[in-house]
């Protein structure tokens, strides 16, 4: 165990990779990064590693499924995967303040740098306000090359704009020790709990490594997705829903949180 500033990280172990690449999917708008790797840690069977803690999450406690009670945290999983292997990062949050938001970035750059990490892709929203019918992906990356790149995977580059917290600040604080960083972004309202953003942004990721995913689990989400946005179209009568709409919990069809 060790601490860095208000960062404290729990590892269990550090496990010897092949060509590892990063895979970052942290809680943010439509939850769409976080629904898309915590199907990768499923489908690919991740092994947990490290847990990340900071004393600038939001102060409470998570349930677990078996009725405890845990600070909130980040984990790291590892996957062994052809062509080269996986390290996974979920959590149950980002930090809520700037200094801490790049002191954890330091932090998990830094374990890329023992694994042996050179590419790091972190998995996000573009957020357009409205519901669209497909669910296009956008990028951006540290490289140029890999920008040049991105239409042969029918990724729209970006141009212009920025990317904040974690999926921004990862890619760019690893830019500064040379590991290449890439960041997908899937089109969503902003309103809901999007699986169908998360699934295009899978199928988009699968291409950029080469993975071959069963992507059944994340398609029905996807399908539950559809019909809450209907519904909502439908209670709307075709008005802009609001800037106050509550956002659908994960895993719920219609129950919301504010």
């Amino acid at each position: 165990m060790s601490a860095t500033g208000r960062i404290m990280v729990e590892l269990t172990e550090m496990p010897k990779l092949k060509n590892p690449s990063l895979v970052c999917g942290l809680p943010g708008s439509g939850y769409v990064g976080k629904l898309a790797v915590d199907h990768l840690i499923e489908e690919m069977k991740g092994i947990p590693f490290a847990n990340i803690f900071s004393s600038s999450f939001p102060p409470q406690v998570i349930i677990q499924s078996d009725g405890t009670a845990d600070l909130m945290k980040n984990t790291l999983y590892y996957c062994r995967s052809e062509p080269s292997d996986l390290v996974l990062l979920s959590g149950d949050a980002q930090p809520v303040s700037p200094e801490s938001e790049y002191e954890m970035a330091e932090e998990i750059t830094k374990i890329c740098e023992k694994l042996g990490v050179r590419e790091i892709y972190t998995l996000a929203a573009y957020i357009t306000g409205s519901f669209t019918k497909t669910q296009r992906v956008y990028g951006t990356s540290t490289s140029k090359e890999v920008v040049k790149g991105f239409s042969k995977h029918g990724v729209l580059p970006m141009n212009s704009g920025s990317i904040t917290g974690m999926n921004g600040l990862i890619i760019g604080v690893g830019k500064r020790k040379n590991i290449q960083g890439i960041c997908l972004l899937g089109e969503t309202s902003g309103y809901v709990v999007d699986a169908m953003a998360s699934k295009a942004v899978l199928e988009t990721l699968a291409k950029l490594l080469g993975l071959t995913l069963d992507l059944s689990g994340i398609t029905k989400k996807a399908q539950d997705t559809e019909q809450l946005v209907k519904t909502i179209e439908e209670q709307m009568g075709g008005r802009h829903p609001p800037e106050s709409l509550p956002m659908q919990q994960p895993d719920k069809k219609l129950g919301y949180i504010s």
